[in-house]
């Protein structure tokens, strides 16, 4: 049986038969506004993590993480930045030790630059350092107003598909999980609920009615 890496999230990885196949990468499909960023949270807590950040600060990401109710580990955080991101991000990438998490934040960034070519090459790359490191990559993939081109190739070159949705029902936040995409396996054929954050007991005796 494949080596499995464990994500953290116990309902997740009895659903997985233990967790995601090493060597595999990981789209993580979800709206902006949704809690894909405590979901990757979480993961930093299984084992030694690199967060490559595209958009926000190395302070801001670690400052986040600092706050959240979730149980985290201490990732290494890198804010990727400049003309060159694709170089940049693979010179980090070339060093990932074996057995790691790989964490690209958002993968929009990458998947917008030109040309092509340059991002597959790059996937190209990533895939073969992920596989022969026994390692794990998880990109978040922005679905919101505006979608990369590139993104049935990044769906293409992943995995596993992780698609996200949050949605506020009444006074409730609900994050449900498909898979719909588990290469090495079987995929999950129902939706997945996730309790991403911890209850909180809140003080209503000062309410008005």
């Amino acid at each position: 049986m494949t080596n499995r890496l464990r994500t953290g999230i116990d309902v997740l990885d009895r659903k997985l038969d233990g967790g995601i196949p090493a060597g595999s990468m990981v789209a993580l499909t979800a709206h902006p506004a949704s809690q894909a960023e405590l979901f990757l949270y979480e993961l930093t807590a299984t084992r030694g993590t690199l967060w490559l950040s595209l958009d926000r600060t190395a302070e801001a990401v670690t400052v986040s993480m600092e706050n959240t109710p979730a149980e985290t580990g201490d990732p290494t955080v890198r804010h990727i930045s400049g003309e060159a991101p694709l170089d940049n991000a693979g010179k980090l990438i070339s060093a990932l030790p074996e057995t790691s998490n790989l964490i690209v934040d958002p993968l929009d960034v990458l998947e917008s630059q030109e040309p092509p070519s340059r991002f597959r090459s790059f996937m190209n790359d990533l895939q073969n350092h992920i596989f022969n490191t026994d390692s794990l990559a998880i990109l978040h993939c922005l679905d919101g107003r505006s979608v990369p081109p590139l993104r049935d190739t990044t769906e293409h070159f992943a995995d596993v598909v992780f698609d996200l949705q949050t949605d506020a029902t009444g006074d409730e936040v609900r994050n449900q999980l498909a898979i719909p995409k588990f290469r090495g396996g079987r995929a999950p054929s129902d939706i997945i609920k996730l309790d991403l954050v911890e209850e909180v007991s809140i003080d209503t005796s000062r309410d008005i009615a």
